[in-house]
């Protein structure tokens, strides 16, 4: 299950964030990404990141569940400030439009 920070409903299969993935790191990666801090538990990770897009400072996390076989089973991108969600869903939404194309 795929929990966007800016789809309201959970996104259920592989196919989705499979589309996203890509689109979401070609945005947000560049030489101002860096983890903070990560947190775990048995079959859990929360890891924290901050970077820098079009001079905005954007925190994040991602939270990470997966289940007794290893497959991640709910993935969930939290962002802010809301300056920070409105931008990655612009440059993301351009993204994946143009590779519809």
């Amino acid at each position: 299950m795929f929990h966007s920070p800016v789809v309201h409903t959970p996104q259920a299969g592989k196919a989705v964030p499979r589309g996203y993935l890509p689109a979401a790191l070609a945005v947000i990666i560049n030489d101002s990404f860096r983890y903070q801090r990560e947190l775990y538990g048995e079959n859990d990770a929360v890891p924290e990141f901050q970077v820098e897009l079009d001079g905005i400072a954007v925190n994040g996390v991602d939270m990470i569940h997966w289940n007794a076989e290893g497959r991640i089973t709910e993935f969930k991108v939290m962002l802010r400030p809301l300056k920070a969600v409105t931008l990655i869903h612009e440059k993301m939404a351009a993204m994946l439009q143009a590779a519809r194309r």
